[in-house]
């Protein structure tokens, strides 16, 4: 899809991966709005592109149908809505141990949000014939993240869902696309600078990741790898589940050794 007067709508957009996404697609020519549950945020990064700065919280259905009635009054119809909000929320001890407060909220931003969003603006979409689902999971939804296991399974949710959609809506003229990165120097990651980013092996910065999105978006492509080496991953774990399983357990053990710790602020360093 080539992104010119095209109405967008990104979630999670007030800053980090939602912001970058903002800025590069209105330099493609889109009519962006973001949607946040910080709404200064999401207006002041609006206010820097010409777009729409809306309050949301993606967990609630009807805060999400808010949000497309609003775009349509002010645009027209929605293009390309882009789920991108999420959360990266640690466990205490083992895999099990985090409260179902941490798995209800995962689930609710990595997998329902995505269902909101399709709920909102797919019935209209199928009507015109054509629109674009851009939905950001994980490199974890492919492979794993070590130490967070409702991060893993919920972003593995998020892949099962898009997958579904591209099935199901691909003959009705509906584009999915699903993002599928490992880290990102956002402030979930401990980064401030929203040009951080490169200076450790394996980390990007958002704007880097806004730039593959484009061009994945241009050429229509399901999976969208801003880390090209998650490819080879896919296909070492395909090709053989257990030696990869094993060699995930080295590397935890590896990371244990020389931080003491899983948390993702520290761990991603490594990786």
């Amino acid at each position: 899809m080539k992104l010119k007067d095209k109405n967008v709508i990104i979630t999670g957009g007030a800053g980090g991966i939602g912001a970058a996404l903002a800025r590069q697609f209105a330099e493609e020519g889109a009519r962006v709005a973001l949607a946040d549950l910080d709404k200064s945020g999401a207006e002041a990064t609006a206010s820097q592109i010409g777009g729409l700065g809306l309050g949301c919280d993606v967990t609630k259905e009807t805060d999400v149908q808010a949000v497309v009635a609003a775009v349509e009054s002010q645009f027209g119809p929605v293009d390309l809505f882009c789920s991108n909000a999420g959360i990266c929320l640690s466990e205490p001890s083992h895999s099990a141990s985090a409260g179902n407060d941490v798995w209800n909220r995962s689930w609710n931003i990595h997998v329902m949000a995505h269902v909101y969003a399709a709920r909102a603006v797919l019935p209209g979409m199928i009507e015109r014939g054509e629109g674009y689902l851009l939905q950001m999971a994980s490199a974890a939804g492919l492979l794993s993240q070590i130490g967070n296991a409702a991060y893993s399974a919920t972003k593995h949710a998020a892949v099962g869902f898009a997958e579904s959609l591209a099935i199901t809506h691909g003959a009705d003229g509906i584009k999915v696309s699903v993002i599928c990165p490992q880290y990102v120097a956002t402030p979930m990651l401990g980064y401030g600078d929203e040009n951080a980013g490169g200076d450790l092996p394996g980390v990007i910065s958002p704007q880097a990741l806004a730039e593959t999105v484009v061009q994945g978006v241009d050429e229509e492509a399901f999976l969208i790898l801003p880390h090209p080496d998650v490819a080879k991953y896919i296909k070492f774990k395909s090709g053989d589940y257990d030696k990869w399983l094993g060699a995930m357990r080295k590397l935890r053990g590896s990371i244990l050794d020389q931080v003491g710790t899983t948390e993702i602020e520290a761990m991603h360093k490594l990786v």
